[in-house]
């Protein structure tokens, strides 16, 4: 008998291979629009599509390494953290992931937390 069902805790959002490599997926949420990313070591990171500094879609965004950068403004967002790279300041919010067999998934609590 499991001690945790992932469905009650996580929400199954896609699979690795539906993202594309060094790209991301985009999904609306209560919490609002969430850009899920993908890198070339097929690690997987979810943050709020939106740059913390003007708004900018994190998505349509560069990916390298562990980061995004932000293609209005070129600022570099940690994808595990949701913040800016040194100068810049400030933060996009972060959602945990899992991935189990090839499938993504967001922790419910999180996809609910009403944007704002």
């Amino acid at each position: 008998m499991s001690n945790s069902s992932p469905s009650k805790d996580w929400q199954k959002i896609t699979t690795v291979e539906e993202i594309p490599v060094l790209g991301s997926r985009v999904i609306q949420a209560p919490a609002g629009q969430i850009a899920i990313f993908r890198n070339s070591e097929d690690e997987v990171f979810a943050v709020l599509d939106e740059c913390p500094h003007k708004g900018g879609p994190l998505s349509q965004g560069i990916v390298h390494g562990k980061s995004v950068t932000c293609p209005l403004h070129s600022w570099n967002i940690d994808l595990s953290s949701g913040c800016a790279a040194a100068p810049d300041e400030g933060c996009a919010k972060s959602f945990a992931v899992k991935v189990e067999s090839g499938v993504v998934w967001l922790n419910r609590e999180e996809l609910q937390a009403t944007h704002g």
